[in-house]
């Protein structure tokens, strides 16, 4: 189904978490050295612009970190005490990669095991943002689709395709007063 803005191309649907986070720089450091993540995009980072934005990937799936923007309504685990969401990272070795992060400085929540059809373990990284790390050990998702599986079926097939083209992240200068940067 073609969306108003919609420049045509072979463009998925997907969704990208944005990991909003104190001390961006070492961050982004971090799950380079922890999940051998690498960086597509950045801006800032640097001594004259400290507040960094970039996108990472690690294989074909990708995130994105940003130092915290409380006048925005960004704000780190540091600052809310927790984190509102966890992070997913299916891997086909989790000990390893467990074993890689905790090593990179995260702090480990939950050691690798089996649960739900998955071999799975959690980690904290040091901005405060918590890591399930795992594969699944059958195939997923399991065919009956688990509890109630027969109607969410029906109900995805049911469900229009949407193409929605992804906006670029919004940038503020934030070394501007009065505005809270907004009109940079």
């Amino acid at each position: 189904m073609p969306v108003a803005g919609d420049r045509g191309g072979d463009r998925q649907t997907s969704i990208s978490p944005q990991l909003s986070v104190r001390r961006g720089r070492a961050a982004v450091g971090f799950y380079k050295a922890a999940f051998g993540a690498v960086e597509d995009y950045r801006v800032g980072g640097t001594d004259d612009h400290e507040e960094v934005v970039a996108q990472l990937s690690v294989g074909n799936a990708s995130f994105w970190v940003s130092d915290e923007s409380p006048p925005h309504g960004n704000f780190s685990p540091e600052s809310l005490q927790g984190a509102t969401a966890r992070m997913l990272l299916v891997v086909e070795d989790p000990e390893s990669v467990v074993q890689r992060a905790i090593a990179a400085g995260a702090t480990e929540i939950h050691p690798v095991g089996e649960e739900h059809g998955w071999r799975l373990g959690r980690v904290e990284d040091p901005h405060g943002h918590q890591w399930e790390i795992g594969k699944p050990l059958i195939a997923w998702p399991p065919a009956d689709g688990g509890p109630g599986g027969g109607q969410r079926r029906a109900a995805l097939r049911r469900r229009t395709r949407l193409r929605v083209p992804a906006p670029p992240p919004i940038m503020y200068d934030t070394s501007r007063k009065g505005d809270g940067g907004r009109n940079a």
